[in-house]
């Protein structure tokens, strides 16, 4: 059964950071590029980050340098870390793993809350 369990959101400040974990389990982790997707109400839902199993990454327009995605492959985890957060970056994050072979599936995990206020 895989499994993508999201931690570590919560209430935080403008300005304040925040660090998301993705545990995952039940898939051979170096098929996947792992991402962070994040869906804000009303929105569509967009690409936060991504990280090929050789550590080459992608970040959406709207980082600028503000978010760094990381992954750990003896753990299967993947991490966002977000400084300077903004009120606008309030969402619910989501983990996806994104298969590099054919055959394999998408997964998602069931997302993480964040919310940025004062």
């Amino acid at each position: 059964q895989v499994q993508l369990v999201e931690s570590g959101g919560g209430l935080v400040q403008p300005g304040g950071s925040l660090r998301l974990s993705c545990a995952a389990s039940g898939i051979v982790f170096s098929r996947y590029t792992m991402g962070w997707y994040r869906q804000a109400p009303g929105k569509q839902r967009e690409l936060v980050a991504s990280i090929t199993v050789g550590g080459n990454t992608n970040y959406g327009d709207f980082m600028k340098g503000r978010f760094t995605i990381s992954r750990d492959n003896a753990k299967t985890t993947v991490y966002l870390q977000m400084n300077s957060l903004k009120p606008e970056d309030t969402a619910v994050y989501y983990c996806n793993a994104r298969p590099r072979f054919s055959g394999d599936l998408n997964y998602w995990g069931k997302g993480t809350l964040v919310t940025v206020s004062s």
